[in-house]
């Protein structure tokens, strides 16, 4: 069939884009079609854009992975030195595809070729050249000048407003990233290349970015946050037909499963990922899932299983390179371990430390898990050198993190190991030294905004956990939730003593039960409820003869304790009666000792406020409450006027809190809504009234106060009070607690933070506020005038008496 000719140029501009969009949407399969039948039609009446099809379909090739078809066909294609243009665009290709062939003596020729071209050419296929040359570098390991290509390719894109290939320069740096372990860099490069490729709707693109965000947030420690990217990314694979990128996906949200602890989604996601591997026949990703169900048999105790998939994978080994051996090997190490050989497993375990190209949570498990064979094998003294060594390095690759959002989540790599140490050292009856690497693992990222961060050895010689106390004039309540083991060590000035509590788990389950009867608005004092009574039973009974009656307890939490309020823990009374524990003690919440040993007064003087609040509605989601007014009044009253500034309604903008130079006022207040985010805390904010784009440091959301401005202005406030709901934050992380607006003010230098742990009642936070304020006024401490405004409240004989109104706030100190 002769083809019908077609010279119209408004015809060849509408189909080429139309095929480019669906090259960019991720519809591989369609637009090669589309290209291919774009030549078909216009190789004999206009062989010039027949050839941009031809390219275009060569291109969606090696994109494909059928790097063969493309060379060969480029390989019918004969350059015309008059078109520079399209010589240039085949070369790249060519090279690309040669590259991913790894011949690369001859993909390097062709760069060459184009490098001269584009020599004495400004010509937009040049920023290609710059990207494949980018990928040619990785290939060879040559990882700096890689990354200078991608850049200068990003560079380029900009320059000539190309924003797909902006998008993949992106992409290739955060790729690049990942592969030398620099998570935070990753992340920010990812993000980037997601919000390109959402800008030109390139599906494919988008769907690899998140992939790639969920594997840097998941070697950063936040499993929650990874999760949500894989789970993302493999339903946009799905939705493009991608089975390559779907399979990948579902493996790395099944290692994300495994990693929490739930082996049953995890087996399901690995045999899923199995399953579509097979089917495309991809011997990596098949190597990839036996591997991993192979690690979960191991763990689960079915060895003979687990060395079946062994046994499968070994042909496979070469496939992945170093990340695929690494895991492989871990495993082949765990079995021999369970297996009782001992030499063989500790021989795997060193070599897997020994290759600086493994991912930084590998080496770290491996250290982890030998340290557990020493100990397994009768020799603590070398086990606990292991562990140190592993946290060691752990430290060191933390260091290398730029970024908080990155440090925070990052912690929780080296739980395991903290949790084995603490163990080996109880084991030993060494309950200090144990409560001082317990406290080693908390607030790192507190601590080194703070400036308090020393080197480990200092760290250690300078703690002293009964001084802590005597200077505190507290009785100390430190919490670990281990899996298998936890501890309470309850530290006074004459002693420190070790207290067993049960595994994580159970402790978890009965906080989560009370804490969604205080929220349905139950008075557990009324009803005896069981979990506040089991509660205290099993958290603070075991130590009350450590709790001296007029003496405040300072309350250093542990995973899931970071969202239960102690103050609502049922005590025993007269008989069978029960009452919250507030009506015994003053309790206040600290995030380690070593904060609390580097601890100095507030340098501000006098009673000196900051009062914000009450903003104009900035959006329907945040309307105005009717007693803002009256809560803003009666606090200022509570001072002169020449010692408080106030900002509300229109006032009380972000950009006003910031200009004020916070860190001059004793006391702030903030009076509003605010959020608290769960996947990314350091987003959570205070609702205040909207200002001007130009006067905002966001750009966006200009009514918005967030935790990450917050920080970057220092405080030397005795006393912040946050009068929102869920100011405390609602994402806890391993080692820093609950992460959210509290922190953030704690962390920018604040002495106290006074924070909600859930929603509050716009009728009683007045009443608690001019309770707490009179207090201060009076001369009381801050921990004592909270806990006065909140007895006054429970002993109202009104709905107010309920926790859920008094309990929200929590008081938070680092003196």
């Amino acid at each position: 069939m002769i083809p019908l000719e077609d010279s119209n140029p408004n015809r060849f501009w509408i189909l080429y884009d139309y095929t480019l969009h669906i090259y960019h949407s991720g519809n591989l399969a369609k637009s090669e079609q589309e290209a291919e039948g774009g030549y078909r039609q216009f190789y004999i009446s206009n062989p010039d854009w027949a050839v941009q099809f031809e390219l275009l379909q060569a291109e969606i090739m090696v994109q494909r992975g059928f790097f063969n078809d493309a060379l060969t066909l480029l390989g019918n294609y004969q350059p015309d030195y008059n078109h520079p243009q399209e010589t240039i665009r085949k070369l790249a290709i060519e090279a690309d595809a040669l590259t991913r062939q790894r011949q690369f003596l001859i993909a390097n020729q062709k760069l060459k070729q184009a490098d001269d071209l584009c020599r004495t050419k400004n010509i937009a296929y040049c920023g290609d050249v710059l990207r494949v040359h980018g990928i040619l570098s990785v290939m060879q390991e040559r990882i700096l000048e890689a990354n200078s290509y991608f850049l200068e390719c990003l560079s380029f894109a900009k320059v000539d407003q190309d924003g797909f290939l902006e998008a993949r320069a992106s992409l290739n740096l955060g790729w690049l990233a990942l592969q030398v372990n620099r998570f935070d860099e990753a992340v920010v490069w990812s993000q980037s290349g997601y919000q390109d490729a959402m800008k030109f709707n390139a599906d494919d693109l988008a769907q690899e970015a998140l992939g790639n965000l969920g594997w840097a947030y998941f070697q950063l420690g936040d499993d929650e946050r990874a999760l949500e990217f894989f789970l993302d990314a493999e339903k946009g694979a799905k939705k493009l037909g991608d089975i390559d990128a779907e399979l990948k996906w579902i493996n790395n949200a099944g290692a994300v499963y495994h990693d929490t602890g739930d082996s049953p989604h995890a087996a399901q996601s690995y045999r899923q990922a199995l399953s579509l591997a097979m089917q495309i026949k991809s011997k990596e990703d098949v190597a990839y899932a036996l591997e991993d169900l192979a690690q979960i048999s191991v763990e689960t105790g079915k060895l003979d299983e687990a060395r079946g998939y062994l046994d499968q994978v070994t042909p496979l080994m070469n496939v992945g390179g170093n990340l695929l051996t690494a895991h492989i090997m871990l495993t082949q190490a765990m079995l021999a371990a369970a297996r009782h050989q001992d030499q063989q497993a500790e021989t795997i375990y060193r070599a897997i430390q020994s290759n600086p190209a493994n991912p930084t949570t590998t080496p770290l498990g491996a250290g982890d898990e030998l340290a557990r064979l020493f100990e397994q094998e009768g020799n603590p003294l070398e086990a606990e050198r292991t562990y140190k060594a592993a946290l060691t390095d752990f430290e060191a690759a933390r260091a290398q993190l730029k970024h908080e959002d990155s440090r925070l989540p990052f912690a929780a790599n080296a739980t395991g190991i903290y949790d084995h140490y603490i163990h080996l050292l109880v084991e030993q009856g060494r309950a200090e030294e144990a409560l001082t690497i317990a406290d080693q693992s908390r607030a790192r990222t507190l601590a080194q905004g703070l400036g308090v961060d020393e080197s480990k050895a200092a760290r250690l010689s300078a703690l002293h956990p009964r001084a802590i106390a005597q200077s505190t004039g507290a009785t100390l309540l430190f919490y670990w939730l281990g899996a298998q083991h936890s501890y309470l060590w309850a530290v006074t000035p004459a002693k420190i003593t070790l207290i067993p509590l049960p595994a994580q788990k159970e402790i978890a389950q009965r906080v989560e039960r009370y804490r969604r009867a205080l929220l349905d608005g139950e008075d557990p004092e009324r009803s005896g409820n069981e979990d506040g009574q089991a509660l205290y039973q099993m958290l603070v009974a075991p130590a009350a003869k450590q709790i001296r009656p007029n003496a405040p307890v300072m309350i250093l939490a542990d995973g899931a304790l970071s969202q239960l309020n102690f103050e609502t823990l049922l005590a025993p009374g007269p008989g069978t009666s029960t009452h919250y524990w507030i009506a015994d003690q003053t309790l206040v919440s600290a995030p380690s000792l070593e904060l609390l040993a580097a601890a100095r007064p507030a340098q501000s003087e006098g009673r000196k406020l900051l009062l914000v609040g009450n903003p104009v509605t900035a959006s329907p989601e945040y309307p105005s409450l009717p007693h803002f007014g009256s809560e803003m009044n009666q606090i200022s009253r509570h001072f002169g006027a020449r010692s408080q500034a106030v900002f509300a309604g229109s006032q009380a903008t972000p950009t006003a809190y910031l200009a004020s130079h916070p860190a001059q006022y004793s006391y702030i207040h903030f009076v509003s809504h605010a959020t608290a985010s769960r996947t990314d805390p350091l987003d959570s904010a205070i609702i205040l009234s909207g200002s001007a784009p130009s006067g905002s440091l966001t750009g966006e959301n200009t009514f918005k106060l967030y935790a990450r401005e917050i920080i970057e202005h220092p405080l030397d406030a005795r006393l912040v009070t946050i009068s929102a709901c869920n100011g405390s934050g609602t994402r806890a992380y391993a080692g820093e607690g609950l992460v959210g607006l509290s922190w953030a003010f704690l962390r920018a230098g604040a002495h106290n933070v006074i924070g909600a742990l859930w929603e509050v009642s716009d009728d009683s936070t007045p009443r608690l506020m001019d309770g707490l304020y009179q207090g201060l006024q009076d001369g009381q401490p801050p921990s004592v005038a909270l806990r006065n405004a909140k007895l006054g409240l429970l002993r109202s004989k009104s709905r107010f008496s309920a926790p859920f109104y008094w309990a929200p706030f929590q008081i938070y100190t680092r003196r």
